[in-house]
């Protein structure tokens, strides 16, 4: 049976959405998802200048990923941001918190100079465990 244990030392993650670790324990299949970002179907970015926006469409566009290998969000023990912006994405936080539904995968914040469009503002790598 698969076990995910969030391991924190401190607790100042805790308001930005994140855990120091994850022990994963019973995990059977690991699926390596590459940046998800705010783009539709055809690749062509979506919600110019809104991070809000385009947080919600990379999640979007992650769980689409989750759901077609057969897992969730709650199957992440990994997410990475990259950002143009790290203070619209600190500012944006309540919206990933809201999709998270408490789930507080460990990761890591890039400010990067660019993403693949001039439009994008974030994109989102992450690593899922099933069973």
């Amino acid at each position: 049976m698969l076990s995910m244990k969030a391991v924190n030392p401190w607790s100042w993650q805790d308001a930005l959405g994140f855990s120091q670790a994850y022990e994963v324990k019973g995990g059977a299949r690991v699926l390596f998802c590459s940046g998800q970002a705010s783009v539709d179907a055809q690749g062509r970015p979506q919600h110019a200048g809104n991070m809000d926006q385009q947080l919600g469409q990379a999640i979007d566009n992650l769980e689409t990923v989750l759901a077609q290998a057969g897992m969730t969000l709650a199957s992440v023990v990994r997410l990475n941001f990259y950002t143009t912006n790290i203070s619209a994405f600190l500012a944006a936080t309540p919206v990933l918190l809201a999709r998270l539904g408490g789930a507080k995968p460990p990761g890591t914040l890039l400010g990067v100079a660019a993403l693949f469009h001039p439009d994008l503002l974030i994109e989102i790598e992450a690593t899922a465990v099933g069973e």
